[in-house]
């Protein structure tokens, strides 16, 4: 049975109506993808004529040639008598290097355009006095396919801010870089999620948002239309598609450039593995801050990493393969371990399309467990609100599988892609 639901968790793109891959001779590789803001400026500027702009960017938001959302719509808004008035940045900054809370607001050096940070000891929305002094709002911010991603909580309090309003919001959309055939892993549970705006003894949680899988196959535009629709948000909503992106394509199969979408996502393999570390930010447990290869490794003083990694690979995991191999954190982000050469276990990926990185995650906290039981320290309530599910945890903490953990959660992945169907825009 439990290599029949494997299998099943590798064909559940196919079951749930996603595309296979493309012919490459009837879609060549990257041929004509454009995203949403080449779209826009050329074909939907007259959703901002004689309307005052604020635009929700960071690095991220970029062209096909690397030029930024910025300079493209300063420079296009006075075409249809528009105006870029104001920049709203998420976690990490406008520029995408700021790893801390409590982001300064300041001026675009660039532009000399004023920048509000919607980061503070959290994501906030935008407050109501820039909102008056705005008409619409733009957003082009990128997402790595994995729901404990900021970036989408920005996105959502800022349709809840226009929907309130009675404004329009554009949303700028980009390809998922994980793709947009497969989603896995633990559904985040509905009673410790909150997509509601922070509030005065109730934070916000914008890592944490709704019930969707960790790993979710959808774009921002997307999870834009989905958030609109569910939480009857009311916000008239455009979603400006990216053009020639296939839902089976990965960001290295299109012709759009890589940016960095935080200080510790360096590439596409780090926004892959992401979603299967992320939960152990809530531990003692280093996931690599302060290296080159941030979410893709895994250490602590205390690790016999020889032991783990031998424990894991012989797993036979699809997809991945494990290695001991020792670094040392510097300046890290979350301050484990600074300076110190600690033991740890590389992540190599092997196989890209075969790997699952709930699968991979669940794992990784099994054979955590089952060696340094005793060692091992995790914060519950952050590890579970970015994982999803504290039976989930409790299971594996206790020596369970992890392939059966993992696999019980088929039946209801199915089910939400059966239920996010109308919202999906690219086949």
């Amino acid at each position: 049975m439990r290599s029949l639901l494997r299998a099943l968790a590798l064909l559940l793109p196919a079951a749930c109506g996603s595309a296979a891959r493309p012919d490459p001779a009837a879609a060549p590789r990257g041929a004509d993808i454009r995203p949403g803001v080449t779209v826009f400026i050329r074909d939907s500027l007259h959703l901002v004529r004689n309307l005052r702009i604020g635009l929700i960017t960071n690095q991220t938001g970029v062209d096909e040639r690397g030029r930024t959302t910025i300079d493209l719509l300063v420079e296009a808004a006075p075409r249809v008598r528009a105006k870029v008035v104001s920049l709203l940045s998420p976690e990490h900054g406008i520029r995408g290097t700021e790893d801390r809370q409590f982001v300064e607001s300041g001026r675009d050096g660039a532009t000399g355009l004023p920048v509000h940070s919607l980061y503070t000891s959290m994501t906030i929305p935008p407050p109501d006095s820039l909102l008056a002094e705005v008409d619409v709002l733009v957003v082009d911010l990128f997402d790595i396919g994995t729901r404990t991603w900021t970036y989408v909580g920005t996105m959502l309090y800022a349709l809840r801010a226009a929907g309130k309003k009675g404004m329009r919001i554009i949303v700028l959309d980009r390809p998922n870089p994980l793709n947009g055939a497969r989603a896995e892993g633990p559904i985040l549970d509905s009673l410790i999620a909150n997509p509601e705006d922070p509030a005065p003894g109730k934070p916000g949680r914008a890592y944490a948002l709704y019930p969707a899988p960790l790993r979710h196959g959808l774009t921002m535009g997307e999870m834009a239309q989905w958030f609109n629709a569910e939480l009857a948000l009311g916000a008239e909503l455009h979603v400006i598609q990216a053009e020639g992106w296939r839902r089976s394509m990965w960001w290295d199969e299109t012709p759009l450039p890589w940016v960095r979408p935080s200080p510790n996502i360096p590439s596409l393999t780090a926004a892959l593995l992401y979603p299967s570390l992320v939960a152990l930010e809530s531990s003692n447990v280093s996931v690599g801050r302060g290296t080159t290869s941030a979410f893709q490794r895994f250490g602590a003083p205390w690790l016999n990493a020889d032991s783990v990694a031998t424990l894991l690979d012989d797993r036979s995991i699809p997809g991945v393969r494990f290695v001991a191999d020792p670094y040392t954190p510097a300046n890290p982000g979350d301050n484990k371990f600074n300076g110190q050469r600690i033991p740890g276990v590389r992540i190599d990926v092997t196989d890209r399309d075969r790997m699952q990185v709930a699968r991979v995650g669940a794992a990784i906290l099994w054979a955590l467990g089952r060696v340094h039981g005793d060692s091992l320290r995790l914060t519950p309530a952050g590890f579970d609100l970015r994982w999803g599910a504290n039976q989930d945890r409790i299971a594996l903490l206790a020596g369970r599988d992890p392939d059966e953990v993992i696999d019980r959660w088929l039946p209801a992945i199915v089910a939400w892609q059966q239920r996010v169907r109308p919202y999906l825009l690219y086949r």
